[in-house]
């Protein structure tokens, strides 16, 4: 395998200014980085190798390299993707931008190397490749032994105030083996929860040694030199380009996670329209109704159907009932347990229909998994700024993958007017939910992006859908109630009634039912363990069984799913 030279790292750097011939790139925003993200790396071609239909010539690499060099693609591959996914031709220069110039900012060198030491060798990680380096793959990691587990204790963790306590402890070293051991076991049967562990960033690892803060507004550099604003405008760029807005219209920020994006877009939602009413259904992520908590909204719950869609006749009745205030409204893109996508069209038209002008809504969408996704399956309803959207919030630790959690929230520029201020000690202006900033994030997610390109997210994006089909299959033939919604890769199924089968693969349960969302680095192989496990525990301890009429497992069975029910075969 192959590792770069820890005296060329500092080239990564040079990566978000120069494109492959070396020139200077363009920005979108004033204050931005050039945007070079949606250069593709399209793998070259080989016989035998499964292609998305809407990108010919994608090879699934086999195997799975440390380097993670752009792969080779060539001009028609490059072409088919972009008219794909609808991507307009690259921004047009802007002289006030980072890009400008010899120098981007106060902390980014001049001139820097391209490290990347072989180009032949693809890069972006093959969701079908054995990933053993933090037990992400296909093998699952033994159980910590009882001198681990002591290591791991209360007792060990502690931190002593005396050489005395100190004397009877674990040295640290010893412990944090021990901690390695257990990461990489639980990253190994990790199956309930959307994270991406399918990645590489030991090429970042050097710079985990700078204090690296974008505090303040993204686009306003304070005085803080060792930031890295110039990457995060870059993550930025890329979502607005993805979500179809124009270039001077956006605005938007690396946030610590999907959370802050929900809290951000609705307190914009709130400053936009202080007496409005928030609407969001039962099962939108705890964060909306969170944010309508903190900041003192009138809010609305509206049902759902069985899917978890949001019940639109319940919508518009509500609606109609507050037409004399503002709506503000929540569209789920990718519902937590089940995966459901609300219908952003059908809400768009009850609006219509009511009567709403444009200046008495708001629509924030929450696509904390999903929005990553949607734009890269095929046939699916776009979600864009080029409808009248206000806000989106997306992780970026849970399709893209990345050691700490992170997102990014983007919305349109004329409403953070309504909550900037000056802060003349940060020498910057004060737009964002937190004040400090975790700039590594933000240079994570570029990297993750300039590795992957667009090709690379395609292909993640469609084994994650081609894997949940399969794990619906094999749970169905073994007999398992179980549910696949269009546009998802979250399976949801029967609440197993082995707690230890639970907690061994960490799903996530909802009273009877449990989901596993299928993510790059979910194999079949692993899979195929998962069932068989099942089996075993479903003949020791049986079957769920709804714990009312109208419980969670009651709605999986619900023919409005249409299809086939799953239900169990046989009587079992």
């Amino acid at each position: 395998m192959m590792r770069a030279s820890r005296t060329l790292m500092s080239a990564a750097l040079r990566r978000a200014t120069t494109g492959a011939s070396g020139a200077t790139s363009s920005s979108l925003h004033p204050a931005c980085l050039a945007n070079a993200l949606l250069t593709p790396a399209v793998a070259s071609p080989s016989a035998g190798s499964p292609s998305p239909s809407s990108a010919p010539n994608l090879c699934f690499q086999q195997l799975r390299l440390k380097s993670t060099a752009p792969m080779d693609h060539d001009d028609e591959d490059e072409a088919a993707l972009d008219a794909t996914l609808n991507i307009d031709a690259a921004p047009t220069d802007d002289a006030d931008g980072f890009g400008s110039g010899s120098e981007m900012s106060n902390n980014t060198l001049e001139s820097v190397a391209d490290y990347t030491s072989d180009k032949s060798k693809s890069g972006t990680p093959s969701p079908w490749a054995v990933f053993d380096a933090w037990g992400a793959g296909a093998d699952i990691v033994d159980p910590l032994s009882a001198d681990e587990e002591y290591k791991l204790s209360k007792d060990s963790v502690a931190i002593p105030f005396t050489d005395e306590e100190r004397a009877g402890m674990p040295d640290e070293t010893s412990i944090l083996g021990a901690y390695d051991h257990l990461l990489k076991r639980k990253s190994s049967v990790h199956f309930g929860y959307p994270y991406n562990l399918m990645y590489n960033h030991e090429e970042l690892y050097e710079f985990m040694k700078y204090s690296i803060n974008n505090l303040g507004d993204p686009y306003v550099t304070s005085n803080y030199g060792v930031h890295s604003r110039q990457f995060e405008c870059s993550v930025i760029d890329f979502f607005a380009r993805l979500w179809k807005m124009e270039p001077d219209e956006y605005w938007g920020y690396v946030t610590t996670c999907g959370t802050e994006g929900n809290l951000h877009g609705i307190l914009l939602a709130r400053e936009c329209h202080p007496d409005g009413i928030l609407y969001t259904s039962k099962e939108s992520h705890y964060s909306v109704l969170k944010a309508a908590r903190y900041y003192r909204m009138e809010a609305r719950a509206i049902q759902t159907l069985a899917t978890g869609e949001i019940d639109y006749d319940s919508l518009s009745a509500e609606i109609e009932k507050n037409l004399d205030k503002p709506v503000i409204i929540n569209v789920n893109i990718g519902t937590t347990v089940k995966g459901a996508v609300d219908d952003l069209d059908r809400i768009l038209r009850i609006l219509s229909q009511l009567g709403v002008p444009r200046d008495r809504f708001h629509i924030h969408c929450d696509g904390a998994l999903f929005a990553m996704m949607m734009p890269f399956v095929d046939f699916a309803p776009e979600v864009s700024f080029r409808k009248p959207i206000d806000s989106i919030a997306v992780s970026g630790h849970k399709m893209l993958g990345c050691p700490m959690p992170c997102g990014i929230a983007l919305s349109r520029k004329e409403h953070v007017k309504k909550v900037e201020q000056r802060i003349d000690y940060l020498n910057s202006v004060d737009t964002t939910i937190m004040g400090s900033r975790n700039g590594q994030a933000a240079l994570y997610l570029w990297y993750s992006l300039r590795k992957k390109g667009i090709a690379g997210i395609k292909r993640d994006v469609t084994h994650c859908i081609d894997t949940a089909r399969y794990l619906r299959k094999v749970l169905h033939d073994a007999g398992f109630t179980c549910r696949l919604n269009d546009l998802s890769s979250t399976v949801v199924l029967e609440r197993p009634m082995d707690d230890t089968l639970v907690k061994r693969w960490q799903l996530a349960c909802e009273e009877d039912i449990a989901h596993v969302v299928v993510m790059p680095n979910v194999t079949r192989d692993k899979i195929d363990r998962f069932v068989e496990e099942l089996v075993e525990a479903r003949e020791t301890h049986g079957r769920m069984e709804p714990v009312r009429a109208d419980s969670p497992l009651s709605k999986l069975m619900c023919s409005s799913w249409g299809g086939e029910t799953h239900m169990p075969k046989n009587g079992n």
